[in-house]
């Protein structure tokens, strides 16, 4: 396997509409895969059409879309976001529905009336920003406001009128209930008892709201511009007015429609009111049809507002599809039953009628998501050319959901062709490619090993579970071991989880840094000499693909290897973006080994100064300054040692402290954080001697390397300007030489970012 770059992007999508139920993932991500596609004009398809941002970014490099959307919300998130109202639109939309009337008052008054509450110091009448509520109570506990009069501003408790007002508006929340029932389901449809329990997620005040905003959508007399934007502004509302906005935010993407603990309630009337710059998109517009409309050849997206399979037959002879792109969806219980229940409410029942299924189901596991997978697979298959390749995005990725979608495309004709990940927190970048099915074999655990042993050793550190999880997934995707014809995907994902349990218990080559039996809680390394006595004990066991006996010491450490070329690149470089600093690293680092970006920042803060966007060498860490720095610490060092009356020598980067002929005490003195290079090479006591700018890098590696820090307690650091300090006190004995020194600990920076 040709395991490709990660391609890195910019302005993480992780903001917009309805961002907390969509794919996360950075811009510019898919224009630059595209880029290498080199086909301009060519069709591409969406067959998930779940992320609307990846197929407007796809669109506007100049590509023609083709998406399926069977989700009404999502397809409507597509029309608005490839096409937006004006912002005059939202404005005017916003200002009708304020001026229609509810009795002898304006709805907008009428509304904002509900959130009324009274400043806790100065006593006025203001709107709450929104309350608090915990599960199960009758009223909040809390209200947050921002006075305009006194400045007040915070969480403040809850007053008596504050929980009247709850109260008088749940005296009605039966018949308001009910309409909300009835745009989803008439009385004795088999489908009103799942809508009931959905709606049980909205308290009575936002309920009575939403429903009498839509009512009035109704039948509110606008343009068909405005009346997008007012159904726009609307669908954000709906969101606004649910239980699944926990306090504090603990649980930001929610995946289960559960009513946490504690919860906000949004004034629904200012969530609007901040709606308003929401929709508008930067970027231009681009031409958004619905099949079987035409669209022009310099780029554009055509909906087909259906299933892949109806979409299989029509598409071979029509459209030929160069390539497949998509964030490939994962269960998320919330947001699929919430669009059903939104779709019925601003479209009616009609338009919740193809997607009706996300109602009814209540519980979507990894074997349900597997076999929905595999089934979109096998469609694609009946509708593509052999070799067509297929980028996709996997967002928030666990070992789960990475074993649910390699096995449905195992399991299908989509060959693994590379996979390229960063962290936890970053979509794993996967192409595969349309090929002649192959035969599944059963999964061996001898090779499991051999793939995880393997990737350990090119990494030269512990790797967190998620990594160890893709490179063996890797193997047994390659060796078509991931399900067996005869296997249901319940009974397939479990075998592949006990077989990685089964390769993780050989603990003569693997070491668990965890404080629990969990295989997929804290990280994995190789044993201490395991290159090589792992290698034997392959060899003796004949497997195959044993490692080589002769691989005695692994390669450096990656975070030290990024060290060397981040500052290689910083040398010849005068000046440079972030950006840049990952286009170069990506390519040397691929598949697995992408460092992450709070490694890339842990070596810039290190080495360089940012003046703007640009990154620059600093002046003392250039190689000239950093060579005549050394020498002066090696003669310095020499120098109190001799005030101490020891015998010292100096070799290469090394000095040494003798009485009587035996070593009392060894320094190695360094310019860099090349910690992992140096305890290859230094005894246990060594002291290390190191710039006050390695700190931070030196403890962020510590931190992100269990067996490093392990290694490390035999050693202690001294830093340069300390190493200075002392050498000015007047009067050193050992004593208090020995006494400083324990008193110089690599700190972590404060402002350090720690994703691994």
């Amino acid at each position: 396997m040709d395991l490709q770059p990660y391609i890195p992007g910019f302005n993480r999508a992780d903001s917009g509409p309805l961002s907390r139920f969509l794919p996360v993932f950075e811009e510019g991500v898919v224009s630059a895969w595209l880029s290498h596609l080199d086909r301009p004009s060519a069709w591409l398809l969406d067959p998930f059409g779940f992320s609307p941002r990846l197929v407007l970014e796809a669109a506007r490099s100049g590509y023609r879309v083709l998406v399926t959307a069977n989700n009404p919300v999502t397809r409507f998130l597509l029309e608005i976001s490839a096409n937006p109202p004006a912002q005059s639109e939202f404005t005017a939309a916003l200002a009708n529905l304020g001026a229609v009337k509810k009795g002898d008052e304006r709805l907008a008054g009428h509304l904002q009336s509900l959130y009324l509450t009274s400043c806790e110091r100065c006593g006025q009448h203001i709107q709450a920003h929104s309350y608090l509520w915990r599960k199960g109570d009758k009223a909040p506990y809390a209200r947050i406001y921002e006075c305009s009069h006194c400045g007040d501003s915070g969480e403040r408790i809850v007053s008596a009128e504050d929980i009247e007002r709850a109260w008088k508006i749940a005296e009605t929340d039966t018949l308001h209930r009910a309409r909300a029932f009835e745009k989803v389901a008439a009385l004795n449809n088999e489908d009103r008892q799942y809508a009931e329990e959905a709606i049980q997620h909205y308290l009575p005040r936002p309920l009575y709201v939403l429903t009498t905003i839509i009512n009035r959508l109704d039948s509110i007399n606008l343009p068909a511009e405005r009346k997008r934007a007012l159904t726009a502004l609307t669908l954000l509302a709906c969101d606004a007015g649910n239980t699944l906005w926990a306090h504090p935010a603990e649980r930001p993407r929610p995946k289960q429609l559960s009513t946490p603990a504690q919860f906000r309630e949004h004034n629904i009337w200012m969530m609007l009111e901040r709606g308003l710059t929401l929709w508008t998109e930067t970027g231009s517009a681009v031409t958004c049809e619905a099949w079987p409309m035409k669209i022009p050849e310099s780029g554009g997206i055509l909906i087909y507002e259906g299933r892949l399979k109806d979409l299989a037959r029509i598409v071979k002879k029509e459209i030929p599809i160069s390539a497949v792109i998509g964030s490939v969806p994962r269960p998320n219980q919330a947001f699929w039953t919430l669009c059903a229940l939104w779709a019925g409410w601003l479209w009616g029942k009609e338009a919740l009628e193809p997607y009706k299924v996300a109602l009814r189901r209540r519980r979507y596991d990894w074997a349900w998501n597997a076999t929905a997978l595999h089934s979109a697979f096998n469609h694609l298959s009946d509708l593509l050319p052999d070799g067509t390749p297929f980028f996709a995005l996997l967002p928030e990725p666990e070992p789960a959901f990475l074993t649910s979608a390699f096995s449905a495309a195992s399991a299908s004709t989509f060959a693994l062709q590379s996979v390229a990940m960063r962290t936890e927190h970053d979509a794993v970048q996967v192409i595969w490619k349309n090929e002649q099915k192959q035969k599944a074999q059963p999964g061996n655990v001898t090779d499991l090993q051999n793939a995880i042993h393997a990737y350990l050793s090119a990494r030269g550190e512990p790797a967190n579970y998620l990594h160890i999880h893709a490179a063996g997934l890797i193997k047994l995707a390659e060796a078509h071991a991931l399900k067996l014809p005869e296997h249901e995907f319940d009974e397939a994902l479990r075998k592949t989880s006990k077989l990685f349990e089964a390769a993780l218990k050989d603990e003569g080559r693997f070491i668990h840094y965890s404080a629990g039996e969990n295989i997929e809680t804290g990280m994995w390394g190789l044993r201490p000499a395991a290159d090589k006595k792992g290698a034997e004990a392959a060899t003796r066991r004949g497997d195959q693909n044993a490692p080589h006996q002769d691989v005695v010491q692994p390669p450096e450490a990656l975070s030290d290897r990024v060290e060397i070329e981040v500052v290689k690149y910083l040398q010849k470089n005068k000046s440079a973006i972030y950006l840049e600093v990952e286009n170069e690293l990506y390519p040397k680092f691929t598949g697995l080994l992408t460092p992450s970006k709070g490694l890339i920042y842990a070596v810039l803060n290190s080495y360089a100064e940012k003046d703007g966007g640009m990154w620059r060498l600093r002046r003392e860490d250039t190689a000239s300054a950093r060579r005549e720095e050394l020498n002066s610490i090696l003669t310095l060092i020499e120098s109190i040692g001799k005030r101490l009356e020891y015998k010292t020598s100096r070799r290469d980067k090394f000095v040494q402290w003798e009485e009587n002929g035996i070593s009392v005490k060894k320094f190695h003195v360094m310019v860099s954080a090349l910690i992992d290079r140096a305890l290859h090479t230094d005894e246990n006591d060594t002291i290390l001697v190191i710039p006050g700018g390695r700190a931070a890098l030196i403890a962020y590696k510590q931190e992100r390397d269990p067996s490093l820090a392990a290694r490390l307690k035999n050693h202690r650091f001294i830093k340069f300007r300390f190493l200075r300090t002392i050498s000015e006190v007047p009067i050193l004995t050992r004593e208090t030489f020995e006494e400083q020194i324990s008193n110089d600990p690599v700190e972590q920076s404060a402002n350090q970012m720690m994703m691994f």
